[in-house]
């Protein structure tokens, strides 16, 4: 019998999945601080943040639950009334003290079913009560470009926090993340490029900026699997 190497793509398929469940081993263990612990992942736009939370939470079952910052994009409508159309994704752009009210409740009211908004990139908007935060979930994986930031709001949400990772990619990974994801919004190439250019590069700089905030630095290059949307 001739002994055949095994197949690179599997053996990174192999060692990421090992990779991902060492950090759900190491998020679960922040349980250990409570009956409910949130577990913030922060970095800048394109980064991977929402495939690794959603990959955590699949990874730990009923005991973990999303709870993505993105559900609290103002509206197209507000955005327009407060001249943020062009500047949807910065920091201003969210509504940060009712996310930082939800996170309250998810750690105060742990015996009800609570709902998590989301954003929907089909409908451009925020959609109510996308997720469930069970009362089996003990560890609450949240997600968003700022959770990190020294700024009104921000700071408060992370004094919340059990631990706070910061995840990063190089940038021009980042970069052609965020221009397929104009793409696939409906943006032609040229205008794709020119909102990550004019949106979410300055954004991607003022999250960069809070990176010494973080408890640990993650990368998600080599995640590329599960096809990151954050």
């Amino acid at each position: 019998m001739v002994n055949r190497p095994a197949d690179s793509t599997h053996r990174r398929l192999d060692l990421t999945h090992r990779r991902l469940d060492a950090l759900a081993a190491e998020a679960w263990r922040l349980t250990a601080a409570g009956p409910r612990v949130l577990l913030g992942l922060a970095g800048p736009p394109g980064a991977g943040k929402s495939t690794l939370a959603r990959a955590l939470v699949e990874r730990l079952g009923e005991r973990a639950a999303y709870l993505p910052l993105d559900g609290f994009h103002l509206s197209n409508a507000q955005l327009a009334r407060l001249g943020l159309a062009a500047r949807k994704g910065s920091e201003p752009s969210f509504d940060v003290h009712g996310y930082l009210a939800l996170l309250r409740r998810v750690l105060s009211e742990t015996g009800r079913d609570l709902y998590v908004p989301d954003f929907d990139r089909t409908l451009d908007e925020p959609v109510a009560a996308r997720h469930r935060v069970a009362p089996s979930a003990r560890l609450i994986v949240t997600e968003g470009n700022y959770l990190a930031c020294d700024l009104p709001g921000w700071r408060e949400a992370r004094g919340l926090m059990g631990e706070l990772w910061y995840v990063e990619a190089p940038e021009e990974v980042r970069q052609q993340r965020l221009v397929e994801r104009q793409l696939a919004g409906g943006c032609t190439r040229q205008g794709a490029a020119d909102w990550v250019r004019t949106n979410d590069r300055p954004n991607g700089e003022l999250v960069e900026g809070s990176r010494g905030r973080a408890d640990r630095i993650l990368s998600t290059i080599g995640m590329d699997m599960f096809n990151s949307q954050s």
